[in-house]
């Protein structure tokens, strides 16, 4: 038989990794969970060069995304979000400005800045990317401050400003966000026109509270200080379009139509609140444990903006020993693995202390078909020595087989099973939601970053989510693909 070369192979998973996914906000004024749908685009084919590269990308996309140091009535809120390039990402949609403009961007549990492409910077024209105009928004302030944001697969810079902002159903009206007129190409794909960071404070390169995180701080605001998301599998389906239907982002509740059963919290270690970690206190292939190691050792970001898992060399490289016929890439596709793509393969992984195995599906821990009967796998090696990162990144792979919720109080991450009405959207096409501006159910105002100071990130350590989101691919492969932002995507 005449197998693809693994370079192609490679290149070929990193693509679809950073594909991204839209998401539309459905503003409310009833405090009723608001969520957001997601939009997914089919997978693009490549050539053995193209997906070499691609694969490549997703590694450093990931690498770069974890190198830096970075009285109302309650209500909750959701989006609905965009699956894009069949799982690569998943996007939804903020309003910006006065008047308010609807801007798709990736959602991203990765990193902690909010930022958008300007119109001085990025040509609608050429890349038909939607921009943000700040001299049509009379409530924009000019911050004097510069701000950067590195990637592995380049860059975002630009200056900071506040304005009001807008997102599933709420508003904060002195945000703080990069406005960037200098971006890498291919750092945004269009309907993309940046990122919004749901990590914490700690981590933002712009030194401003999230937008979550200023709801979650004014008491009274939100239903419950947390956001959810579920998100749609398209990756094993025939006739995908570019955009589908991505899922639901709540926020400030929990859909219960969404899950069954309980939600599983797990803290996040003690002074490790910066990124969402949480430790990983067991894997397995097929039946078979593998070990994780303790403590810091097995801490993971759980990033809704990286595509892939990303996890040390000895431990990847015994989970893929469990796995008959696979085989170690080498080159610049370094820390992937191939297998027989008649092999199942189950992987289950389990957070601190719960005694629950999260199983990640078969369809999505095949990342690629590489030629007619190999396939490279979705977890890969990734070192983050050197930097602030986790030595895990677990991203989409992992993501779309559970209902995950971030919660602020008590610092926390929890997963709960799909419920059959969440799982039957697998696969369903339809129409991507579409960017809305409306109601809002509360209004806070947001801190200020400062100004007068220069604001920036370097991206040269290691994140792991496959970052594959061509939106700067940033953590999608980030994950979030590779939709990392700003070493902190």
């Amino acid at each position: 038989m005449h197998l693809l070369p693994y370079s192609l192979a490679v290149s070929c998973l990193l693509l679809l990794a950073h594909d991204q996914a839209l998401a539309a906000p459905s503003p409310s004024t009833t405090p009723i969970p608001r969520s957001i749908p997601l939009l997914r685009r089919s997978r693009p084919q490549r050539n053995s060069s193209e997906l070499s590269n691609w694969l490549k990308s997703q590694k450093e996309i990931l690498e770069a995304k974890y190198s830096s140091n970075p009285q109302r009535k309650r209500a909750s809120g959701f989006n609905l979000l965009t699956n894009q390039n069949a799982d690569s990402s998943f996007y939804g949609s903020i309003a910006v400005g006065t008047p308010a403009i609807s801007y798709n961007v990736i959602l991203d549990t990765g990193s902690s800045d909010l930022w958008i492409a300007a119109s001085d910077g990025v040509s609608t024209n050429q890349d038909g990317i939607p921009t943000f105009d700040s001299s049509a928004s009379s409530t924009f302030t000019d911050l004097n401050t510069s701000f950067s944001i590195n990637y592995g697969s380049g860059a975002a810079r630009g200056t900071l400003g506040k304005d009001v902002v807008q997102f599933a159903g709420f508003e904060v009206q002195s945000q703080t966000f990069g406005v960037v007129n200098q971006v890498s190409s291919g750092l945004l794909n269009a309907p993309v026109s940046g990122l919004m960071g749901l990590g914490f404070a700690s981590i933002a390169a712009s030194g401003a509270t999230p937008f979550w995180q200023t709801l979650v701080e004014n008491d009274g605001t939100l239903d419950s200080p947390l956001m959810a998301f579920q998100l749609t599998r398209f990756v094993d389906a025939s006739n995908v379009q570019n955009l589908e239907p991505g899922g639901t982002f709540t926020l400030g509740a929990v859909n219960n139509t969404l899950f069954t059963g309980d939600i599983d919290y797990q803290d996040i270690p003690s002074g490790q609140e910066g990124y969402w970690i949480q430790q990983l206190s067991g894997l397995t292939v097929n039946g078979n444990s593998v070990t994780v190691g303790s403590g810091s050792a097995a801490y993971a970001a759980i990033d809704t903006g990286t595509t892939l898992v990303g996890g040390p060399q000895d431990v990847i490289s015994a989970l893929y020993a469990q796995i008959p016929g696979s085989q170690a890439l080498s080159g610049q596709n370094a820390g992937y693995w191939t297998y027989p793509c008649d092999t199942d393969v189950n992987v289950t992984l389990r957070f601190g202390s719960s005694s629950i195995d999260w199983p990640v599906s078969n369809a999505d821990f095949l990342l690629e078909q590489a030629s007619r009967d190999t396939c490279v796998g979705a977890f890969f090696a990734l070192s983050t020595s050197g930097t602030s990162a986790p030595p895990w990144i677990v991203g989409d792979t992992f993501l779309k087989n559970v209902y995950s919720v971030f919660r602020a109080q008590p610092a926390s991450v929890g997963f709960a099973q799909l419920s059959d009405a969440a799982l039957a959207m697998n696969g369903k096409g339809g129409s991507p939601p579409s960017p809305t501006v409306g109601a809002v159910a509360a209004t806070v105002s947001g801190s200020s970053a400062g100004s007068g100071t220069d604001r920036s990130s370097n991206a040269n350590g290691a994140s792991a989510v496959a970052v594959g989101s061509t939106l700067g691919m940033w953590a999608v492969v980030l994950l979030s693909g590779v939709v990392g932002g700003a070493i902190l995507v």
